[in-house]
């Protein structure tokens, strides 16, 4: 069974996404530079947090089971879309920054595990991806 998500168009550019198993509402909206009025996220920004917040996700999953406190996680995802045409990402610069009492076998382990999360897998490889992991939290 896959995950429903519905869609309704608001008018202008502006659309409502509902996930239908929680009914949580998401609207977007088009950048400036792309006749949109930039009041929410784009279709290609949700590109951009699905990345991050997928890499934390699998990295969380597994520290809960191993019992790893990844607390002052946090990240920073920069879009760059194409500057030809088609309008397209070109690029998705990602910084982690993970918490300093990691052993080095659990930076290793956890980078890992997130360099293969299925956002990354899903994404084209003519997409560049950039990625930092900064142990400072």
């Amino acid at each position: 069974m896959g995950v429903k998500i519905s869609g309704e168009y608001l008018g202008g550019l502006a659309m409502e996404m509902t996930h239908e198993l929680s009914s949580t509402k998401l609207s977007t909206d088009p950048p400036l530079d792309n006749g949109g009025e930039g009041k929410s996220f784009s279709p290609t920004d949700l590109v951009a947090t699905a990345l991050g917040s997928c890499m934390m996700s699998v990295m969380a999953i597994h520290a809960r089971k191993h019992k790893i406190s990844l607390y002052g996680m946090a990240c920073h995802v920069e879009k760059h879309m194409s500057q030809d045409l088609p309008r397209r990402i070109s690029a998705l610069d990602v910084v982690i920054t993970m918490p300093k009492h990691l052993a080095e076998s659990q930076r290793h382990e956890l980078e890992a595990i997130a360099n293969g999360c299925p956002v990354i897998q899903s994404i084209s490889p003519a997409i560049t991806l950039n990625k930092k992991y900064l142990y400072e939290a």
